[in-house]
């Protein structure tokens, strides 16, 4: 495998898989990257691994070589796993970081702090036309806030706070972020099978 498509437009996420495979001599390309523009891919499953298959093996099947796809959510226990799937639209279609952290504190308000655990998860889909697809998943266990905290990171990070630690994913480095995220988590599940594939 020379190259893999990244099924993302976002800057940070390409980056952060460009630095992975180019140390197995891979080139990532990511969607911006593209000559050819691809909509976007409508996800209608109900699980992380449903919604990276459908985007990696669509995308793989118009351009004919391997796409790498990743789906990833917070899940809170005490709300039956929601905002799950439903991450990046939880308060609305507008996929509004702010809403969706005000509608989570909303439907844990009177939840103590023993009973707000949750987890980051990340699925990862790699489709090579012709085969079956393969998921990886990682996962960042940790606690939701009572109140927002800190600048970095996006999405859910200013209510997450990982075990271990006792302040926010968004008080994080970027540096202590990556070594604990459920993306990198996903990541090191990948790596096996990327040597592998270099053999």
């Amino acid at each position: 495998m020379k190259e893999i498509i990244i099924a993302t437009k976002n800057a940070g996420k390409a980056k952060e898989f460009k630095s992975f495979f180019s140390a197995y001599h891979i080139e990532a390309i990511s969607l911006s990257e593209l000559d050819k523009d691809i909509d976007d891919i409508e996800e209608t499953g109900t699980t992380f691994e449903e919604n990276a298959a459908i985007k990696a093996q669509s995308i793989a099947g118009m351009m004919r070589c391997p796409v790498l796809a990743d789906d990833s959510g917070l899940m809170i226990d005490a709300l039956n796993g929601r905002p799950g799937v439903y991450s990046a639209r939880y308060a609305g279609e507008q996929k509004d970081d702010q809403a969706n952290i005000d509608k989570v504190l909303y439907e844990l308000k009177g939840v103590g702090a023993s009973e707000r655990t949750a987890r980051f998860v990340c699925v990862l889909a790699v489709a090579i036309p012709g085969e079956p697809a393969i998921f990886k998943k990682g996962s960042c266990e940790g606690t939701i806030a009572f109140s927002e905290a800190g600048e970095n990171g996006f999405g859910y990070d200013p209510i997450f706070i990982p075990n271990g630690y006792n302040k926010t994913m968004a008080q994080l480095s970027s540096a202590e972020k990556n070594k604990i995220s459920h993306r990198k988590n996903a990541i090191v599940q990948l790596e096996d099978w990327v040597k592998n594939q270099n053999k």
